[in-house]
């Protein structure tokens, strides 16, 4: 077996291989031998099946089976051989293989980069802090009362007004056919908050209980149900009830509701949901600094096709964005290949960044156990109330399920033990310089 390295591209490199007819040939005649050992054709006893027959019948597809395993096993030990880590799957050419004749292929490999951290002690990085205080407390206690009012009957002889609620039976057709979604029943419809179209709540101003009403609507051009977009409903309406909402309280008795003692465990209990948001809220501007700094401090080449791969992803969510209008302008007045070109530039600054967190990782014996998957798992199946048992029955048959899971795991773990080594100071800000992203802090400085 002759390996011969042929070309170095950056980090591409191509090897020629040739591997003795004799070497190809005996491994063939081995195969061979054991299908007669085992081979059942009729007119032949078991295991009696002569060679030659066998070669006759078999010979050409043990030749490609013997040829396939071959090119892989001697890639495999090439790239073993000269320690080289490969990024992505390594491309073959092989010659076409003829009995009695060498096998000669092209082995292609992209490697992973020559990864050399910095050290972490060097880095300064400013934590933001924002304190809970208690006007904010008292904000979101006063939000869960509005959350948890109640309502109570209208017992006065009136028609409806904004701030009531209507308890409503209602079915929609469109040129006469119904439309799934435009029915229900008992239906409870704050007016004046904007939950319905204008035309649906304009319709039922005055309305009063037992009144049955025909509305019509004009769906807005995109509206999110496109074979909607613009077309008008007749809404048939019937009017079970005339509610009002009863003004919120912060008590003892909100506090039960909640599964709490009183206002005081309430109001604790809305300090520490706060605590968590704020640190939250630090930690991901945190990390972000970290990772900028880490772009900026590391400049090695990154395998194209890896960065072909993720700029791909990138772009196929530039698309879909695009087509549900939801791009920035500045973006839609760019020509494509500046957006190309930036979006180019992120996805190689992603998979710059993602080898560099591995390497740290690796060289760090960094590892996601599994109670911490199994937790990660748990907590995804919590977002599918009801549906819990499937979430965590896909996760158990489906292993790149769990491996989409590990990643960010895996580097929030890197991430954390990078900064325990970093220089950090913290420096006291407000909740909403916290909250807000670091672009609209240039724009409003």
């Amino acid at each position: 077996m002759q390996i011969t390295e042929t070309s170095v591209d950056g980090l591409k490199r191509e090897f020629k291989v040739v591997v003795a007819a004799q070497e190809i040939d005996a491994k063939i005649q081995a195969k061979l031998q054991e299908l007669t050992r085992t081979l059942k054709l009729p007119g032949f006893r078991p295991g009696k099946v002569p060679l030659a027959v066998v070669s006759q019948r078999f010979g050409g597809s043990v030749a490609h089976e013997v040829v396939e395993a071959e090119v892989g096993a001697v890639s495999r030990q090439a790239i073993s051989d000269r320690g080289l880590r490969i990024a992505v799957q390594p491309e073959f050419e092989v010659s076409p293989y003829e009995p009695g004749q060498d096998l000669d292929f092209i082995l292609r490999v992209e490697t992973l980069p020559d990864i050399e951290p910095v050290d972490f002690g060097t880095i300064e990085l400013e934590r933001l802090v924002a304190e809970v205080d208690d006007a904010a407390v008292e904000t979101m206690v006063t939000s869960l009362a509005e959350y948890s009012r109640s309502s109570e009957p209208v017992t006065e002889d009136r028609g409806a007004v904004s701030g009531d609620i209507l308890v409503i039976d209602f079915a929609g057709t469109v040129d006469g056919k119904a439309e799934e979604g435009m029915s229900a029943i008992g239906h409870e419809l704050p007016l004046g908050q904007g939950t319905f179209l204008p035309d649906f709540e304009q319709g039922l101003d005055g309305v009063r209980a037992g009144e049955h009403r025909q509305v019509r609507v004009t769906f807005p051009e995109g509206y999110s149900a496109s074979h909607l977009a613009g077309r008008e409903a007749v809404f048939e309406i019937d009017v079970k009830e005339l509610r009002r909402s009863v003004p919120a309280v912060v008590d003892d008795a909100l506090a039960k509701r909640f599964g709490l003692e009183d206002v005081a465990a309430l109001r604790a209990s809305a300090r520490d949901r706060l605590t968590k948001e704020y640190e939250n809220l630090s930690r991901r501007r945190l990390k972000r600094a970290l990772l900028d700094r880490l772009a900026e401090l590391h400049t090695f080449p990154v395998p194209p096709s890896m960065v072909d791969v993720e700029f791909e992803g990138a772009w196929a969510m530039w698309e879909q964005e695009k087509e549900a209008g939801r791009l920035p302008a500045a973006e839609l007045e760019r020509d494509l290949e500046t957006n190309k070109a930036e979006y180019r530039g992120i996805a190689e600054r992603r998979v710059r960044l993602g080898l560099l967190l591995s390497e740290i990782g690796r060289r760090n014996a960094i590892k996601v156990t599994q109670e911490e998957l199994n937790r990660a798992v748990i907590a995804e199946a919590r977002r599918y109330p009801g549906h819990e048992r499937e979430v965590v029955d896909l996760f158990r048959k489906n292993e790149q399920a769990v491996e989409r899971l590990r990643a960010p795991l895996y580097e929030d773990k890197t991430v954390d033990f990078i900064l325990e080594l970093v220089r950090l100071t913290d420096r006291n800000i407000s909740i909403e310089d916290l909250r807000r992203e670091p672009d609209e802090e240039g724009q409003a400085a």
